[in-house]
């Protein structure tokens, strides 16, 4: 999946440098159309033949069309003015020019700058904006093509492998974390959250936290029940829990987003599993793979599981922070941007009615679902239009977790793209190191509830690896692209992919056939004909031999006349 999103970041970076080739050949050709205008009207004022520049024009305008879309027209006075496919004039009596700031890293980029039009000298010296861009694909031609792979598809197929990842590393994930290795590791350490020590819990539900000998028996253990802590209950009351129902035996500990608990006895390790007949969960997962305690699969720069915030809880926004927002329409074209800082209010409430009432809620609605994603819907007349992250310098409350990966744009269950290519979770993603080097770390085992000196964790118990097997073959939750399995996404992903290269293909082919008609059907009318042209000839010269032959009996006559009078 890495290379995969890598391969696409470099298909973008490549094809912002062929954007730049493209944009300084179009602006050769129209100073080369310009200047070949003026010599052809100057001929014809002058009764002389514009033959020759004329056919230079003809072949510039040629080669122009398949950079850009164009409508030419010939004026009475023999120039040619020129507009893209979308009506912007570039060639009338003034000269404009594309303006394209290439960066010229080939790294691909969240949003590309859109190609000014500017007006120009005859000379080509570029002057001032006119005040229109294109950022479309409708600009049509090669230009055209490449910004709609750029802005739309790469991007669109990037998200859809970022979703696929979240989705298997929550499956597995879950899978794991609902099991232990045997003998238990002496201490879980979590991923970072976007949670701090004041936030409330927000479980429901119970999970059982335990401490166990190397030979799987049971020296301690508590049941963390959430529903009795009470719905105001924050992280440091539930630490404070596990650390009481413990009895010194471990030690949890939350900071900086990250839930660690180190067993305190020496040759004993720490075991979570969830309580049989009241699981616990916040956004849908339990307190063990919430927290990140077992899992198989990290990320550096995502939690990999939904937030569970709600509307209530208060979004942490610093001062002077915010997130650039940009929405771009079913042609790739951005058609507005806002920046979403804290002035609306202190709750995740607050930024979504804030979302609703600026620009962007012009075009459809945002709601907070109820594991915590932000979901955008576009409105019937916006259909197709697509929400994306142009930056975003948030961090709540210093774990290091922005709005966007918090409430889930540019990954699972948005509907949204980052634009970048691979996304941050993917980019920093892999299998546990620990796991990695031993194997034996794998949490194959289930914890056994029972009495304290009993055996809770035996080496031969494996169904925590069955467990792998069936989540993977179960349907999971991918947000907006439904509820299926990894195995039947990864199909589809691939399988949409080589439809529309196929789809791609077929179209050129027929785009092909219907130019190579257009100039066939050019040519009868302004070209030359090879076979009408060589039958002409034969014409003209059967005839110059039956009049050379008339010129001969004519002279042969009046010859005989003369030597007849002598």
């Amino acid at each position: 999946m890495r290379q995969l999103g890598s391969d696409v970041d470099q298909l973008r970076g490549d094809i912002e440098g062929e954007v730049g080739d493209t944009v300084g050949r179009i602006n050769l050709l129209l100073q080369s159309i310009d200047t070949l205008n003026a010599s052809v009207s100057r001929l014809q004022g002058l009764g002389r033949s514009s033959a020759g520049p004329a056919d230079q024009r003809t072949s510039a305008l040629e080669e122009l069309s398949g950079l850009i879309g164009i409508t030419a027209r010939e004026q009475a006075n023999g120039r040619v003015t020129i507009e893209t496919a979308t009506g912007l004039p570039l060639l009338d009596q003034r000269l404009r020019q594309l303006s394209y700031p290439t960066s010229g890293t080939g790294i691909a980029q969240p949003h590309y700058p859109g190609i000014e039009l500017r007006f120009a000298d005859h000379d080509g010296t570029i002057g001032a904006t006119t005040g229109t861009t294109l950022d479309t694909p409708a600009t049509g031609g090669k230009l055209g093509g490449l910004l709609d792979l750029r802005d739309r598809q790469l991007p669109a197929f990037s998200g859809r492998i970022d979703t696929l990842f979240a989705g298997l590393a929550q499956t597995v994930n879950a899978a794991a974390n609902s099991g232990t290795a045997v003998p238990a590791p002496a201490s879980l350490a979590g991923r970072a959250t976007a949670l701090s020590g004041s936030d409330r819990a927000g479980f429901t539900g119970a999970a059982l936290v335990a401490v166990t000998r190397a030979d799987g028996t049971l020296l301690a253990s508590t049941t963390l029940d959430f529903d009795a802590l009470g719905a105001g209950a924050t992280l440091d009351d539930a630490v404070a829990a596990i650390n009481a129902g413990l009895g010194g035996a471990a030690t949890a500990r939350f900071a900086r987003g990250v839930l660690t608990i180190d067993a305190t006895v020496p040759g004993t390790g720490i075991a979570v599993a969830q309580d049989p007949a009241r699981p616990s969960a916040r956004g849908g997962v339990g307190l063990s793979q919430y927290f990140g305690l077992n899992d198989l699969i990290r990320s550096d720069a995502a939690t990999l599981t939904p937030s569970g915030f709600t509307s209530a809880d208060p979004h942490g926004f610093a001062a002077g922070e915010s997130v650039d927002l940009a929405l771009r329409d079913s042609a790739g074209r951005i058609v507005v941007r806002y920046s979403l800082t804290d002035a609306a209010g202190p709750t995740y409430g607050d930024l979504v009615t804030d979302l609703n009432a600026g620009p962007l809620g012009h075009y459809g609605r945002f709601t907070l679902d109820d594991v915590g994603r932000l979901r955008f819907a576009a409105s019937t007349t916006a259909a197709g239009a697509t929400l994306s992250v142009a930056s975003d310098d948030t961090d709540r409350a210093g774990t290091g977790r922005s709005f966007s990966s918090i409430v889930g744009l540019g990954s699972v269950g948005a509907g949204a793209s980052t634009g970048s290519g691979t996304g941050a979770a993917l980019a920093g993603a892999g299998v546990r190191r620990d796991i990695m080097a031993n194997p034996a770390r794998l949490p194959l085992a289930r914890l056994e509830p029972t009495a304290i000196g009993q055996k809770a964790l035996g080496p031969s118990d494996r169904r925590g690896a069955t467990a792998m097997v069936d989540a993977l073959a179960a349907a999971v939750d991918l947000g907006d692209a439904g509820a299926m399995t990894i195995t039947r996404f990864s199909a589809v992903v691939l399988g949409d992919a080589g439809s529309a290269a196929a789809r791609a293909a077929d179209r050129a082919d027929q785009m092909t056939a219907r130019r190579d008609d257009a100039i066939n059907r050019r040519d009868t009318v302004s070209g030359v004909n090879i076979d009408e042209e060589l039958g002409q000839m034969v014409v003209l010269q059967n005839s110059y031999a039956a009049a050379a032959r008339v010129m001969t009996t004519a002279s042969a006559m009046y010859d005989t006349l003369l030597e007849m009078i002598r």
